[in-house]
């Protein structure tokens, strides 16, 4: 079980800004996850991957890295976690 309880909203904040330093392609490649297919966090008007995000935040928090395998990401999974957090998720929007 893992212990989401660890992971504070510093700890999802810290992670969006280090997916804005990064940018997607390095951020994925640091931290091991891709882009979302369903839902997408929404913080100061930008989209970020819901699931990538909550993954580095737990990395972050507990200095153990996840596999995208290793948590959900819909809505009883990363999306759940992170609105009781405070955070907004919305379904992804096409390009």
């Amino acid at each position: 079980m893992l212990a989401w309880s660890s992971v504070s909203g510093d700890d999802v904040v810290r992670a969006v800004e280090e997916y804005d330093r990064l940018g997607p392609d390095a951020f994925f490649a640091t931290h091991g996850f891709g882009p979302s297919r369903s839902y997408e966090l929404v913080r100061d008007g930008r989209r970020y991957p819901h699931k990538a995000i909550l993954g580095t935040a737990y990395e972050f928090a507990t200095g153990q890295m996840l596999s995208p395998s290793d948590f959900e990401g819909g809505k009883s999974g990363a999306v759940r976690i992170l609105e009781r957090m405070g955070f907004d998720i919305e379904p992804k929007e096409d390009k």
